[in-house]
């Protein structure tokens, strides 16, 4: 139901309380019979609990909007900082491979290659993202392996890699040997 309907169902059942409520008072100074006052009171009082019930309802949605709000901002405080963290470690990374890359004395644009050879790029990208042909970044590549002593691209995203995943620890109930 939307908010417009509510907002017309409400203002109806104030309208039936508000002339039941009239003609009651009428009736009371008219001697009407108590079966028919209490008809009337009755619709009145239906049409109160309707009221109460659509604005229960409305109170209890604001309620439960504003607590989910308030979720929400603490989530989006809490993704930031985890953002802000992992760019300090990435930050980090990014300057352990570099000076990784240093001691394999590489020139600076095999660096760039080996930059992008561990982002996952191919060779056919990464001669267009540097504005080279492919054949130099097949060289490049080619290089950087040779000086770190490395067999191609597997064997350097490893190198960097192996020591970031946590090894598993083998379950508790393996019985060593079996």
């Amino acid at each position: 139901m939307s908010k417009h309907e509510r907002l017309i169902i409400a203002i109806a059942l104030l309208i039936t309380c508000a002339l039941v409520g009239i003609d009651l008072f009428n009736d009371s100074g008219e001697g009407v019979a108590a079966w028919h006052v209490l008809v009337e009171a009755s619709a009145g009082l239906s049409a109160l609990v309707g009221l109460f019930y659509l604005m229960r309802g409305r109170f209890t949605l604001r309620r439960q909007l504003g607590e989910e709000m308030a979720r929400a901002a603490g989530y989006r405080q809490e993704a930031e900082a985890w953002r802000a963290e992992s760019r300090r470690h990435v930050a980090g990374l990014a300057k352990a491979i570099d000076q990784q890359l240093s001691r394999w004395r590489l020139s600076d644009a095999e660096k760039e290659v080996a930059f992008l050879l561990l982002k996952g790029c191919g060779l056919k990208e990464i001669a267009q993202l540097r504005n080279t042909s492919e054949k130099t970044a097949r060289a490049q590549s080619g290089a950087i392996y040779a000086k770190a002593g490395l067999s191609g691209r597997s064997e350097l995203a490893a190198f960097f890699l192996e020591d970031l995943l946590v090894p598993q620890d083998p379950p508790s109930d393996r019985v060593q040997g079996a």
